[in-house]
């Protein structure tokens, strides 16, 4: 089963969250005050109609109720402007929070280990940077703004609502029981069935990109019934999840217009009974049932933006738990002494208790250049990612200059040794933007050069703004070969040592690939070069050239000595030279 990614919990989101507040405690402050402000002007206008009808029982003149009509008028006006500041104030608020979580989520999605991330699926990462980033947005935005709103309101309400007299407090307190165990309830089920809505549209997102990925595989194979079973499947199974938080809602919900409708009733039916006997005014009973009833909107708001507090709360465990997997490199503060890489002993799982590499040794000089070739699934390229760097191995060691790969903080790492594959990435922005990002101090010149290095100079100087053409998705879209040769050049900028190339030309036509690589190699003279390719040209130019199978270093020597061997590289020669 696929390793999904983890999910945060109570208390590590409690902690962030009360983080995030200290972040900001002056724009916080000064909009719990204007809600605050605003609640308070906003109880002016029942307890001046309970004394206006008070008022009129007793006799009073049409000046004096104008007059008190222009005061409430004053008040609704005042609270509408302070609301107005202090929503402005919330969402600004909210919008701070909401890119500092995106950012906090940038910054350790791109540390994650890339072995974690291959394990865990592409489906599990996208719906956290896509469904559940717009999950939180919504959250941030409005439900935490309105939920402050709301709840400064209701607790306003209560205490202007008690000072009219202790008696009001029997029918408020008489829904209590039915909210507190209906939201209890809730509470107790709500977390669990989003987290696992979400984990279902991420199966869902995984299965559906698998399936397009491999459109040609499944073609091939004739797997359509199975892929259409699996993707009815995971259907079906976000279907379940996202009608059992339906269910809840269903349930919840009008059990609670209920529960916050009983207090006005009752307000209205207490209160009326005492005023018959002479206990309380009635202007007294009036004022009462008006901030009675003023409660039910801010209550009814606090309970609808409850359903997305959940919603965004689950989205908001699933963005902070990548930041709970552990690094697979902790830096020792050891230097490297030398360009000597050494692979002892290793042996590497994916699985438990199945290795696919079996106690390889490999040394590759500073300088050399070698070549691994061998059959489809025989650890080559799991061999070139942990002499890269990318994947600790499970047991033995792999080092340059003496110090282990995941000894080295992965920036240093990557000043020493660089891992170039099929996979590509055109970012969106300028040519320039997309060759700069290697080393911000190139200058212009020094772009063109690399350009020129991977043969890539003359379909860049025909770009309608040269190395300021915008490139990328929406913008001028380069073929797969360019986009390759514009990973190569951001090689040959950053210019680490030793070089890991992972069927790095693959997607180019054989002469092309054949003619860079050539051009490559006379920039790249004295580094160390790992190649990994089934093109066999690539083991003719290598000093040496390692046979992986099965897992292991079989055969290893140069060109010729192989070939003169008789063995399995020898025999791949043959084969391939028809």
């Amino acid at each position: 089963m696929r390793q999904i990614l983890p999910v945060a919990g109570p208390t590590e989101i409690r902690r962030h969250a009360r983080r995030l507040a200290r972040r900001h405690p002056r724009t916080l402050s000064v909009a719990l005050v204007l809600h605050g402000l605003a609640a308070i002007t906003g109880l002016a206008a029942p307890r001046l109609i309970g004394g206006l009808v008070e008022d009129v029982q007793n006799g009073t003149t049409v000046a004096e109720v104008n007059q008190v009509i222009l005061v409430i008028a004053v008040f609704i006006v005042a609270q509408s402007l302070l609301t107005r500041w202090a929503r402005f104030k919330s969402f600004a608020l909210g919008e701070q929070v909401l890119a500092e979580l995106r950012e906090d989520f940038v910054d350790n999605a791109l540390a994650l280990p890339i072995g974690t991330v291959e394990r865990a699926g592409t489906g599990d990462l996208l719906s956290r940077t896509s469904r559940d980033v717009d999950t939180l947005s919504r959250t941030v935005r409005f439900a935490v703004p309105e939920t402050i709103i709301a709840f400064v309101t209701v607790l306003f309400t209560v205490a202007a609502t008690v000072l009219v007299g202790v008696w009001v407090l029997v029918p408020l307190l008489a829904m209590t029981p039915l909210l507190w165990l209906s939201t209890k309830w809730y509470l107790r089920r709500a977390k669990d069935g989003y987290l696992r809505e979400n984990a279902a549209y991420a199966q869902m997102t995984s299965s559906l990109a698998e399936t397009v990925e491999g459109a040609r595989t499944v073609e091939a194979l004739q797997r359509y019934d199975e892929r259409v079973r699996r993707g009815d499947a995971d259907i079906r199974g976000s279907y379940l999840a996202e009608r059992y938080t339906l269910f809840l809602r269903t349930v919840y919900f009008p059990v609670a217009e209920v529960s916050y409708l009983v207090p006005v009733v009752g307000t209205l039916l207490f209160g009326g009974w005492l005023h018959l006997n002479g206990h309380v005014s009635l202007g007294a009973v009036t004022a009462a049932v008006l901030y009675v009833n003023q409660l039910i909107d801010p209550v009814d708001r606090l309970l609808s933006w409850l359903d997305e507090l959940q919603s965004g709360g689950a989205a908001f465990a699933r963005l902070l738990g990548i930041s709970d997997v552990p690094d697979d490199r902790t830096p020792s503060g050891r230097m490297p002494s030398g360009d000597l890489v050494e692979a002892r002993d290793v042996r590497f799982s994916y699985v438990d208790g199945r290795d696919v590499l079996h106690g390889v040794d490999l040394t590759v000089q500073p300088g050399e250049r070698i070549a691994m070739v061998g059959p489809s699934g025989a650890g080559k390229s799991t061999l070139g990612r942990l002499v890269a760097g990318i994947h600790p191995p499970r047991t033995g060691s792999v080092t340059v200059g003496g110090v282990g790969m995941t000894e080295l903080p992965l920036d240093e790492l990557r000043k020493q040794v660089a891992l170039v594959t099929q996979e590509h990435h055109v970012f969106v922005g300028t040519l320039r933007d997309n060759l700069s990002m290697a080393r911000p101090d190139a200058s212009h010149a020094e772009l063109l050069d690399a350009l020129a290095a991977v043969d890539a100079r003359e379909w860049a100087d025909a770009l309608p703004d040269g190395l300021d053409t915008r490139v990328g998705s929406g913008q001028l879209a380069l073929t797969p070969a360019q986009a390759q040769q514009l990973a190569l050049a951001r090689l040959v900028l950053a210019d680490p040592h030793t070089l890991v190339l992972d069927e790095a030309t693959s997607l180019i036509d054989p002469r092309a690939a054949r003619h860079m690589e050539r051009s490559l190699a006379a920039v790249l003279e004295g580094r160390t070069v790992i190649a990994i390719a089934h093109r066999l040209y690539t083991a003719h130019d290598a000093d040496r050239v390692a046979v992986v199978e099965d897992g292991r270093i079989s055969e290893l020597g140069s060109h010729d000595e192989l070939v003169a061997r008789q063995g399995s590289y020898a025999a791949l020669w043959t084969s391939w030279h028809g």
